[in-house]
């Protein structure tokens, strides 16, 4: 109780939130009960023959977990070891138990995040609706070093060997509430219990720094690679359905682009009308987003190639505890 009254005294949240408060605290009361109906193994966890690393957060929202996940697969892959990927695939509507991703999947069917980490590392990616599923599936199916959850922090049917949050470096936890009067899926005591918290977009003493990392503009249909300048003082249409838009648009400002920009939804399903504007001026999004055009691109759509650029010695803490 004292907790709610803390957060009525302290935090700054509007009176939706505030009606919702009883909602939140249910919320808060059944997250807990999950949580601690798995730590005493009253309901049974999935135990990996290989280790799993989940790579999650503690609020909804986009945090960009998926450019981690991407860099720690090829940090490993790097080193010469088998990654496997499993998936939520949120917004696929595969029917599947478990559906392996190839480059020729369909994003409507995989979902998008998993078809951009296909296309961005040598994994092998599987989606289930229950993670703990595509884990069996890739166990039986293939012969791996190491299996990275996108996501899954609160799938604790799924055993762990490490456990990685990431936190955006600017929001952070937001109004410190829970769903739906904040963002918060669990308690922020939750963190205690990670292994490690990636700060992305920013640095705090105990936290991983992590930056998003502007790498090269790349045409959909030709491939061709242009450098950062490429675009300076240009018009262009910036189109990006993900979970901070604003910051792709921050982004591309910074490299000197005159953006016209357009939010979407994350993991909204691009359509070829989504792209129809009344000027001829390059069409930039992000990697996640074009991943979702390859039936209707033209050689006016370019996506920012991106890379999750990670405290050097992260991985050398992460190599120790696996």
């Amino acid at each position: 109780m004292l907790y709610w009254v803390s957060l009525i005294n302290h935090s700054k949240f509007g009176i939706v939130s505030f009606l919702l408060l009883p909602v939140s605290v249910v919320y808060f009361v059944f997250s807990k009960i999950h949580f601690w109906l798995y730590r005493f193994n009253i309901l049974d966890v999935n135990i990996s023959k290989v280790p799993i690393v989940v790579v999650g957060n503690i609020t909804v929202g986009g945090t960009g977990k998926t450019p981690i996940v991407i860099s720690i697969a090829n940090y490993f892959e790097s080193m010469n070891k088998k990654v496997g990927v499993v998936s939520r695939g949120y917004g696929g509507e595969y029917s599947e138990e478990s559906m392996e991703v190839l480059l020729s999947s369909d994003s409507i069917e995989c979902g998008d995040e998993p078809l951009l980490i296909k296309h961005k590392t040598k994994a092998k990616v599987v989606v289930a609706k229950k993670r703990s599923k595509a884990v069996e599936y890739l166990n039986l199916k293939y012969s791996l070093d190491l299996i990275i959850s996108d996501d899954g922090l609160q799938h604790y049917s799924m055993g762990r060997k490490i456990e990685i949050a990431v936190i955006d470096g600017k929001s952070r936890l937001g109004n410190g509430l829970f769903l739906p009067s904040g963002p918060l899926r669990e308690s922020k005591n939750r963190l205690k219990s990670v292994d490690f918290i990636i700060n992305n977009g920013s640095s705090l003493d105990g936290e991983i720094s992590s930056q998003l990392e502007a790498q090269s503009f790349i045409n959909i249909v030709t491939k061709e690679k242009r450098g950062l300048d490429f675009f300076k003082d240009k018009k262009c249409y910036a189109v990006a359905g993900i979970g901070n838009p604003n910051n792709f648009f921050s982004m591309l400002r910074d490299l000197g682009v005159e953006v016209i920009s357009k939010s979407l939804p994350d993991h909204y399903q691009i359509s070829e009308k989504d792209l129809s504007f009344s000027n001829e001026y390059p069409i930039i999004m992000t990697s996640k987003d074009c991943v979702k055009c390859s039936q209707f691109a033209s050689d006016r759509m370019w996506y920012l190639d991106t890379n999750a650029k990670i405290d050097s010695d992260f991985y050398h803490q992460l190599e120790l505890k696996l």
